[in-house]
């Protein structure tokens, strides 16, 4: 396989009237978003629209940067995401969109409508076979992110404790996943009942069809049964976050996974990717705060390819010396430490983005072989 193209600019504004987000739309016209017929196409732009308590998501002006651009190729636009497996305040699409509203994404400040992919209660799905796969036979993706003709990723670069880091691949195949398709990745294991949040009202009896699922009278409470195959479709039907699944499945399966369900949305269709390497906090934007940066800002990049995309951010984050304060120099100057060979690794040690890039490339999702080009933008 040849080498892909990643394009590249730093964030220097040096010129008054210059803006970031003027050279991000000057970055991915010259990696080729053009090239992508978009006259009268529906487009999903997958983001991350932050938890509530979090800062460190990206800013909704580089939402904009790249809706004005789909506009200008005649394309229809829509910024999306999909609900949460964990309880949180993006578990339904009612309170996704108020928790992205609240952290400044609306149609008024991006410029097109913001869908949740997988619907109301994270149920919305369509089944997806995954051309290769390994682990994931079809995958279950939001269907509003399927219904598209045209897909783009719009990813912020930071750290993850589960994956290592989370770019542009982690960004897409987990988030583009339903809540059960979450959970297929995540876990392997059978549902769990939190007796002291289940009131008994039987509406995820609706959507268990293996009788997985029974009512005990006696306690007026849900329970499992031996039938249950861990299919995670009850997760979206209760409201009351009374139903879980143990994140058990290994940080390399966990990766592997993950690689083949990005592979699921982007098969068979037009695809670009932006990563914004910048503010790269020690952890996901779902979680509901964050800590200091751990590397200084690197800058944008952009490709068709987003293997070759996440291995040349974590070579130009790589060069990068950690920022006193923050969670990685503090691990790396501690007593003890014992290098991993990559700064996400020193931080996550426990956590491998190499197999991940593995799982990829084996599966043709991309190349980890790139050429990168330096796009200069700032006078």
């Amino acid at each position: 396989m040849k080498k892909s193209k990643v394009y590249f600019t730093d964030l220097h504004t040096r010129q008054y009237g210059d803006s970031q987000p003027k050279k991000l739309q000057t970055l991915i016209k010259a990696a080729g978003i053009a090239d992508i017929d978009m006259n009268g196409k529906f487009v999903a732009i997958k983001m991350h629209f932050g938890e509530h308590g979090n800062i460190a998501h990206l800013r909704p002006q580089y939402a904009k940067a790249v809706v004005e651009v789909v506009k200008e190729l005649g394309g229809k636009p829509f910024l999306t995401d999909c609900n949460t497996m964990y309880p949180g305040a993006r578990k339904n699409a009612l309170e996704h969109l108020e928790c992205a509203w609240e952290n400044g994404f609306s149609p008024l400040s991006c410029g097109c409508p913001i869908i949740i992919a997988d619907g109301l209660k994270g149920t919305d799905e369509a089944f997806v076979p995954v051309e290769g796969g390994q682990y994931i036979k079809e995958a279950k993706i939001g269907r509003a992110i399927m219904d598209a003709d045209v897909f783009i990723s719009l990813s912020h670069f930071k750290g993850h404790n589960f994956a290592s880091l989370g770019g542009a691949i982690k960004n897409v195949g987990m988030g583009c996943g339903s809540r059960a398709g979450k959970k297929e990745q995540h876990s392997s294991g059978t549902a769990q009942i939190k007796p002291e949040l289940c009131r008994g009202c039987r509406a995820c009896l609706k959507n268990c069809a293996n009788g997985g699922l029974e009512y005990d009278a006696g306690r007026g409470k849900m329970t499992v049964t031996d039938k249950c195959i861990g299919c995670g479709n009850c997760l979206g039907a209760c409201n009351f976050d009374a139903i879980g699944f143990v994140n058990d499945s290994a940080n390399e399966m966990l990766s592997r996974r993950i690689a083949e369900y990005a592979k699921a949305v982007v098969q068979g269709r037009p695809q670009f990717h932006i990563s914004l390497v910048l503010d790269i906090s020690p952890s996901c934007d779902c979680h509901n705060e964050n800590d200091t940066p751990i590397l200084p800002n690197i800058g944008m990049l952009a490709s068709t390819d987003m293997v070759a995309l996440d291995k040349a951010a974590v070579d130009l984050c790589q060069q990068a010396e950690p920022l006193k304060g923050g969670l990685l120099y503090d691990a790396v100057h501690s007593s003890g430490f014992v290098p991993q060979g990559n700064h996400f690794n020193d931080l996550h040690p426990e956590s491998d983005w190499k197999s991940c890039i593995d799982q990829a490339e084996k599966i043709g999702l991309g190349t980890s072989d790139y050429e990168l080009i330096n796009v200069f933008t700032a006078r």
